[in-house]
């Protein structure tokens, strides 16, 4: 091996360690921050096949260090915090919609039978069914 090839190598290797390093911080400079070995060679700026056949020390190193962090990357923690907030704030908004139906439905009930009732006792003929009074209790005022 000659020098120039020696210091190639050693470049590739700098270029590979410096990338496993912000792509394991979360400040992804090249690549979309995912941790894989393909998006490593693309923040890296070398071609994949440098760490599948060359440099295989340094892709298990980065394997090993990303199944040790068991995390998600900083550049996808923000957007998947936001995003379970979202489905929190959906989830809620889902339930307030079905009360506020419900309510409305009562409401549609409520506001047919008074118009019966006010039909009824003013002696106007309607198309609906007949409404009979119930006496009243004796409590009500």
């Amino acid at each position: 091996m000659t020098a120039t090839q020696s210091t190639g190598r050693e470049s590739v290797r700098t270029a590979i360690q410096a990338a496993t390093d912000r792509l394991l911080a979360g400040h992804p400079l090249r690549s979309s921050g995912r941790l894989s070995v393909s998006q490593l060679a693309i923040e890296a700026g070398v071609k994949r096949w440098h760490l599948t056949h060359q440099h295989l020390d340094l892709k298990e190193l980065f394997e090993a260090r990303v199944k040790a962090a068991e995390a998600t990357p900083a550049a996808f923690a923000k957007d998947l915090n936001d995003y379970d907030k979202l489905k929190k704030k959906h989830s809620k908004l889902v339930s307030h919609c079905a009360e506020l139906e419900q309510r409305l439905q009562l409401y549609a009930t409520a506001i047919n039978l008074l118009a019966l009732e006010n039909a009824a006792l003013t002696g106007r003929e309607t198309d609906t069914a007949q409404v009979v009074a119930l006496p009243r209790p004796e409590n009500s005022p």
